[in-house]
């Protein structure tokens, strides 16, 4: 059986680590280690998903998790990976926002005394950096670092390289802020491992100098490559928006359907990232995406699998069944939110329902209006070679008319031609 470090390497999960000495010493004793999530908002959102999971992964292992939640250095903003300021946010919304974070890493750590030496602690960086002087920062931890130093870092000098964007000394100092982080949980909890993507590795050896210049003691740190599409663009973001793990803004149905529309090129990377499975089953998908891509195996198997850790088994099985249903006759048993939700990326029009009365709605007029025929003659053409559907039933009488009865939930009509092509009408 492989040990942490072993499965973190075939996992692609590090990317850099301060000594060479932590991995034996990963395999061998306990630690303690944290990772910090931002609070600009009252979810986590998937991009959080590799940080929260790596947490879990030491934990199992026997290491004990602090998750710290930066009330404090969430009124500056992390510059890491930011190409302009961030909008900075006042104390009460940085509390609604951590009530609703507190909630969300309750389902991936084990913050139960039951957990023993391993139980995961959750801290707010606000308790100590909210009460400390301006003086004493400076005396006590600014006259460890040179500005030539903190300049050099590659998340300041990549903004200083930009003019016209540049940067405050609100931001600057946001490095020192997270270093004394790390110190504080080090002098208080014995922390002595920070965790963090690749661009966060500067703020990390900050800390990890801090700490050897105030504790007089060793701490490490290790980083996990950015995850970033195929394409460039920042994980967990949509044309809709960002993907987040709470229910109310992003549905589990719209999760499932995120991961499974992910691309061959990086889906084994996800499932080495994101999941749980051993290595001979991301290996037996691995061999699918290359041989049979069109069956999608890997894509539905990881959409599964973070669906069931974010939402549950549940959760899981109704948004498989809503997806199942996408094309099939059984989208008229979805209740509405469902239907909504699994319709959300089909062209759409809102129409009378006056037009429904007198005889009904023609289909073919219906196919033609939603742009689903060029023509009525080719609307016609489409009906009687079977590939026009009403609620995912094939019509093949060209002289159907829609009335009332057709309506899905008493206000929807769901217009499809052959596999693909869709219009939901919605009826005022």
């Amino acid at each position: 059986m492989r040990g942490l470090v072993a499965d973190l390497q075939f996992r692609g999960l590090v990317q850099q680590m301060s000594d060479a000495r932590l991995a034996p010493m990963l395999d061998r004793e306990p630690l303690t280690a944290y990772a910090g999530f931002d609070p600009s908002a009252d979810s986590l959102h998937v991009g959080h998903l590799l940080g929260i999971f790596n947490l879990r992964r030491l934990q199992e292992a026997g290491h004990r998790p602090i998750a710290l939640a930066g009330g404090g250095t969430g009124m500056i903003g992390d510059p890491s990976g930011k190409s302009e300021e961030r909008q900075l946010l006042g104390a009460e919304t940085l509390e609604a926002n951590l009530a609703g974070i507190r909630g969300q890493l309750g389902r991936f750590l084990d913050f139960t005394p039951s957990a023993g030496a391993r139980q995961a602690l959750l801290v707010d960086n606000a308790e100590w950096l909210g009460p400390l002087g301006l003086l004493e920062f400076l005396r006590d931890v600014g006259k460890h670092f040179g500005v030539g130093q903190m300049i050099a870092k590659e998340t300041v000098r990549a903004r200083l390289d930009t003019p016209e964007q540049g940067m405050s000394f609100t931001e600057f100092s946001y490095m020192l802020l997270q270093a004394y982080d790390f110190f504080r949980l080090f002098d208080t909890y014995g922390c002595r491992l920070q965790l963090g993507g690749s661009d966060q590795w500067g703020n990390i050896t900050m800390g990890i100098e801090l700490i050897r210049r105030l504790g007089g003691a060793e701490a490490w740190g290790l980083t996990w490559p950015l995850v970033v599409r195929p394409d460039g663009t920042k994980f967990g973001k949509t044309e809709a928006g960002t993907v987040w793990l709470d229910e109310r803004r992003t549905s589990p149905y719209q999760l499932f359907q995120f991961f499974l529309r992910s691309e061959d090129s990086v889906v084994g990377t996800y499932l080495r990232y994101y999941t749980w499975l051993d290595y001979e089953r991301i290996e037996e998908l691995d061999a699918a995406v290359a041989t049979r891509p069109q069956a999608r195996e890997a894509q539905r198997t990881l959409a599964r699998e973070v669906t069931t850790l974010v939402h549950g088994e549940a959760a899981t099985a109704n948004a498989e069944r809503a997806a199942a249903a996408l094309f099939s006759e059984e989208i008229a048993k979805l209740d509405e939110e469902v239907l909504v939700d699994v319709l959300a990326d089909a062209p759409s029009s809102t129409w009378s329902r006056e037009r429904l009365a007198d005889g009904g709605l023609s289909l073919v007029e219906a196919m033609v209006e939603t742009g689903l025929a060029p023509s009525r003659s080719a609307a016609r053409t489409t009906i009687e070679q079977g590939g026009a559907y009403v609620n995912n039933h094939r019509e093949l009488d060209r002289a159907r008319q829609l009335g009332p009865d057709d309506l899905l939930r008493d206000r929807y009509l769901l217009l499809r031609r052959g596999r693909r092509d869709q219009h939901l009408v919605r009826f005022g």
